[in-house]
């Protein structure tokens, strides 16, 4: 179970329920790892097996209600949720949708259930129940009510992303503990989720980075087992876990020297970071803090093929806003949100992120900021 008092849950769902009012909702219904965990606190692995669904289901007024195969029956009951329907799962027949179905009819009458359906959501059941569940029961837009309640981080919630970061900023420090020349890249990024691990982390979900001479092709790649070998930069970003929150920022660093168009690009790349950092204020907009960046990437962009220039972070590894041209989401105190900013060189590209908080007045690191100069290992 997430680490947070019941009093946290209990404010996330009257902040929902307020929103419902408004709208008009009998009741929404979650059925994604991060949106049912955001009101129970539901932690599990679990969810790695396609198996079995899980759904949760957030009334008008009242503590949620899970509808869940029985095996999540004891950690549920350990949560602040204690309406606990289950079937035995997986059923091929019937895999919880009457049941689900008899719910929603019992919580909310004929009123309409809100789905999130806008961008980023996904809704996790086969199609085929979807369908049967669209036949019995009405089926509205949750008018970004859930996006809206995840963008926004509670005190709690932040401090649990922080100490992430702290984790994954430790883990960094130690680099120069595994790679070197002539390490090949594979071991290196094993070692790495080990560092990760003896820092605190939970697991590392997440772990992606490069090396080639003067800078790298992509920043998604598995790694492969080249050697490093000197001239190389070296990037590692990860999003590692604690307590279900995430961190997201990378690191570069030259391998036995740095060459001055890669000097020169990460000074760049900062420079860049500290302006969306300045721009990252409260009734500012996610597009502006994308400009005050491309600004000063301005003469050595990549072309725009990253897409955007940082997200949201915190129980998912990418959330809500995108820091791109066209999405203008208001800045609002509570959003953490990683920058981004990635450059051309001559050999290829060079990326940097860092997390940050949006606060009332100038927004803080929560992440350990990185120096313009280019460290070398």
């Amino acid at each position: 179970m997430t680490g947070f008092d019941t009093a946290e849950f209990a404010a996330r769902t009257e902040r929902a329920q307020a929103l419902m009012g408004d709208a008009g909702i009998g009741a929404m219904l979650l059925t994604t790892e991060p949106d049912v965990r955001y009101f129970t606190g539901f932690l599990t692995r679990f969810w790695e097996s396609p198996t079995r669904p899980w759904f949760v289901i957030v009334p008008a007024s009242g503590k949620p209600v899970a509808v869940i195969p029985g095996i999540g029956a004891d950690l549920m009951g350990q949560t602040w949720v204690d309406d606990i329907r289950t079937w035995s799962a997986p059923d091929l027949s019937d895999d919880g949708i009457s049941l689900l179905c008899d719910t929603l009819r019992d919580v909310a009458g004929q009123n309409p259930i809100a789905v999130p359906d806008g961008h980023e959501t996904h809704v996790r059941m086969p199609l085929a129940d979807l369908a049967r569940l669209q036949q019995s029961i009405n089926i509205m837009s949750d008018n970004g009510i859930m996006r809206q309640l995840r963008m926004i981080k509670s005190p709690a919630e932040i401090a649990k992303v922080k100490r992430a970061c702290q984790i994954a900023g430790k883990a960094f420090a130690r680099v120069p503990e595994i790679a070197r020349d002539g390490v090949p890249l594979d071991d290196v990024f094993r070692a790495f989720q080990m560092l990760c691990l003896e820092e605190g982390a939970d697991w590392v979900p997440y772990l992606a980075g490069a090396a080639a001479q003067g800078g790298y092709s992509d920043v998604i790649s598995p790694a492969h087992g080249k050697p490093l070998q000197s001239g190389d930069v070296l990037m590692l970003d990860t999003g590692l876990v604690h307590d279900g929150y995430f961190s997201d920022f990378n690191r570069n660093w030259a391998v036995t020297q740095a060459k001055t168009d890669a000097q020169e690009a990460h000074a760049q790349l900062i420079a860049a970071t500290a302006a969306g950092f300045a721009t990252a204020r409260a009734g500012n907009t996610a597009a502006d803090v994308y400009q005050a960046m491309q600004q000063v990437l301005s003469d050595r962009s990549d072309g725009g093929s990253s897409g955007r220039l940082g997200h949201g972070l915190g129980m998912s590894l990418t959330e809500w806003p995108s820091l791109i041209p066209t999405d203008h989401t208001m800045l609002e105190p509570g959003m953490i949100l990683t920058l981004e900013p990635v450059v051309a060189t001559e050999q290829g590209i060079m990326v940097h992120e860092e997390n940050i908080v949006v606060t009332t007045a100038e927004p803080y690191y929560i992440s350990p900021p990185a120096k313009p100069e280019l460290p070398v290992i």
